[in-house]
C-alpha cells in the first residue's frame, strides 16, 4: 500500500471507522504500512494529537428552554407574514386537495374508491399541523458508543529509565488497545513512542490487569472496540 493511499484512510483508521470483512484486511494492510513507514506514523500522531486536542474542548450544551424559544420565534414569524401571502398559501392548498381528491373519481367505482382515500390521507397530512410527540429536552440515544478505560492497573509504578527522555515528551507513548465484549483487552499497538521488548512486557501485564467498558452497538456489548492510551513520565528534581 502505497503513503499517498494511506494518508487518506489514516482519520478511519484511528476512528476504527474501517468495518467490514473488507475493511478488516484493509485495516491490516495500513497497521503493516505504519509499522515500516516513519512519515506516515508521524502523520498518525499528527491526526492522533489532533483528536486529543477535540476531545479537551468544552462541550457546548444547549440551554433548556431552547425548544421554547424556537417556538415563540416561530410564532412571531408567523404573525408578521402578511394576508396576501396567507391566502395565496390556502389558495394554493385547496387547488391541491381539489386536483388530486376529485380526480380519483373518474376512475373505476372500486379503483377510484380506494385511490380517493389513500389521496386524502396523504393531503391531510401536507395540510394538517405537524403533531410531534417529542418530550422537550429529550436527549436523542446513541445507538453507538465506543471502549472506554475504566480503571488502569497501577503496574508499573515506574517505567524502565532507559525509556525516560521518550516518556518525557508530551504523548511519549501512545497505545491502541483493542477491547472484546467482556471489557478485556485482547490486543493492542504502539502508535508512537518506546518499542522495547521491556517496553512490551510492562504493557502486557499492565493491560492485562485494567478494565475497560466495551464498545456498545444498540445497547449491546460488542467486541473490536478501541481506546487510545496516552502515557507521559514526569520526574521531579529535588
Amino acid at each position: 500500500m502505497k503513503c499517498s493511499s494511506v494518508h487518506t484512510k489514516l482519520a478511519g483508521y484511528l476512528d476504527d471507522a474501517l468495518i467490514g470483512a473488507a475493511r478488516v484486511e484493509e485495516r491490516v494492510q495500513i497497521r503493516e504500512h505504519l509499522d515500516g513507514c516513519s512519515v506516515c506514523r508521524g502523520e498518525l500522531e499528527k491526526f492522533r494529537k489532533l483528536a486529543v486536542l477535540f476531545s479537551r474542548a468544552p462541550k457546548c450544551i444547549p440551554p433548556a428552554d431552547m425548544a421554547v424559544r424556537i417556538k415563540v420565534a416561530t410564532a412571531q414569524a408567523q404573525q408578521r407574514q402578511g394576508w396576501s401571502s396567507r391566502i395565496d398559501r390556502i389558495r394554493d392548498r385547496a387547488e391541491i386537495v381539489l386536483d388530486n381528491v376529485l380526480r380519483p373519481l373518474t376512475l373505476p367505482a372500486t379503483g377510484g374508491f380506494f385511490s380517493a382515500i389513500l389521496v386524502f390521507v396523504l393531503v391531510f397530512q401536507m395540510i394538517g399541523p405537524g403533531i410531534s410527540g417529542a418530550v422537550q429536552n429529550d436527549v436523542p440515544i446513541n445507538l453507538m458508543r465506543p471502549a472506554q478505560l475504566v480503571t488502569l492497573s497501577d503496574y508499573p509504578q515506574a517505567w524502565s529509565p532507559e525509556y525516560d527522555l521518550e516518556l518525557a515528551l508530551p504523548h511519549g507513548l501512545l497505545v491502541d488497545v483493542t477491547v472484546d465484549a467482556s471489557g478485556q483487552m485482547t490486543d493492542y499497538q504502539i502508535l508512537s513512542g518506546p518499542r522495547g521488548a521491556d517496553m512490551h512486557r510492562e504493557l502486557d501485564q499492565m493491560l492485562m490487569f485494567s478494565r475497560f467498558h466495551p464498545m456498545m452497538s444498540f445497547g449491546r456489548p460488542t467486541a473490536g472496540g478501541h481506546v487510545i492510551l496516552s502515557f507521559s513520565a514526569v520526574h521531579v528534581r529535588g
